[in-house]
This record gives C-alpha cells, structure tokens and sequence, in this order.
C-alpha cells in the first residue's frame, strides 16, 4: 500500500497497479470502514480501480495524521462480508446494439457467441465514474475484448452497454460516447430523485439477463413512463 499527497484535502490510497478483484477488494473495504468509522475530519472517499482517495478538512487535521491513522487499519479484517448481486435485463443487438455485429466480427465469434459470452459472469462494480452512475464493471471474458470506437458517437441513449478493451459497463445517462454499444437495459440505471441515486453502488455484482424487444419495451415503460 503506498500513499501519494494529492492537495492540501486530499490523500490517495494505492493497492497497486492492477486491474484485479483482489485490489479492488482492498480498495472498498478501506472505503466501506471509513464511512462506518465517520471521523469529524473525513469529507469524503472516492474509490477507483485500485486506489482509494480521501478527502479531509485540512482545518480540523494533517494529512500526516490521517496517513498515520489509515496505517494502522487491518484491511483484511474489515473486508465487506454481504455480497449483493444485481440483476440486470438487457436487449442485445439490433436498435439497442449497433455495435454487436463488428464486435463478434472483431473476435471471430457468432453475434449470439457474444450474448453467451458477456452475459455469463457475475461482473464485479469496481467504481462508478466518467458520468453519473456509469458503472464500470470488472470480469470480462476477454475473447469479446474490443477497441473503442474511432471517432465517438455525439449521443449514446441512457442504458446502453458498450465494451472499450477489456472493460464493460453501461452509459446511465444519455451522453456522447466511444464505447463499442452491443445492448441496452430499459431499467433506469440512475435516478438524481431518489437515495442512492445509482441502482448499483462499489462493490457490488451485476448479472445481465437477456430479453428480448418486447421484454425491454414493457419494462421500459415501467421505468421511464412516456419518456
């Protein structure tokens, strides 16, 4: 574990250097404690791949302090012990996955070796970032492992799940984009009105299930209304 001083606020907590379950694991535990913990000094933590950041008021304490303080913590005994799994529908292909075809094209596969193939695992939530709730999942078989788009698309619906490399996730709010689309959820992945605002949270493993077109439309409208 390494620390680096980011801002006279601000410390960041590094587990390494991989993408792996082993240090993100790390890195939510550490997070998951601090919350709990609740000192008056902690503002807030941010957790990404593999590093931790935490913002303290540097009014109320020193970043050496803290760094003392997270130094004595024993990660391994304060791991997240429940595991949540989130199942979410998703439409692959056709409207709701342009990309599909050139991904299956890309890796030598059938479109539906590529359905098989990425809604098997059980895909980890490593961070949510890039846009509000955009989830960021690990676990990827990587025989459908893709480059990004080229040039971005200006507008991805809200929904849709992309491949970049070895990485899948979904766009929760419509937003330009250069993520590989091969399906979409008609579920509202993020809400601002409700608490939490992100149908999934760090940590946590999604299942996508899929559905077919009449399936996402009923749910949809469940969702989103006439929107």
């Amino acid at each position: 574990m390494k620390v680096r001083v980011v801002g006279d606020s601000c410390i960041a907590i590094i587990f390494g250097e991989d993408i792996s379950e082993e240090t993100n694991r790390k890195v939510h535990a550490l997070a998951d404690y601090l919350l709990n913990y609740n000192p008056e000094w902690l503002l807030d933590v941010v957790p990404s791949y593999s590093a931790l950041y935490v913002y303290f008021d540097p009014l109320m304490i020193d970043y050496r302090e803290v760094i003392d303080i997270i130094g004595k913590i024993k990660i391994n005994e304060v791991e997240r012990k429940e595991k949540r799994i989130i199942k979410i529908p998703i439409a692959y292909g056709g409207e709701f996955g342009p990309d599909i075809e050139f991904v299956a094209k890309y890796n030598g596969l059938s479109v539906d070796d590529v359905i098989e193939i990425h809604s098997k695992p059980l895909y980890r939530v490593y961070f949510l970032g890039f846009l509000p709730g955009f989830a960021y999942l690990g676990g990827m078989d990587e025989r459908i492992a893709t480059p990004r788009l080229e040039k971005p698309r200006l507008k991805v619906p809200a929904g849709s799940v992309g491949i970049a490399g070895k990485q899948t996730g979904w766009y929760a709010i419509e937003s330009p984009g250069g993520w590989r689309i091969i399906g979409r959820t008609p579920l509202r992945t993020f809400n601002p009105e409700k608490i939490p605002p992100s149908i999934v949270s760090p940590g946590d493993y999604v299942k996508f299930v899929p559905i077919d077109e009449n399936e996402f439309w009923e749910i949809y409208r469940e969702e989103w209304g006439n929107d």
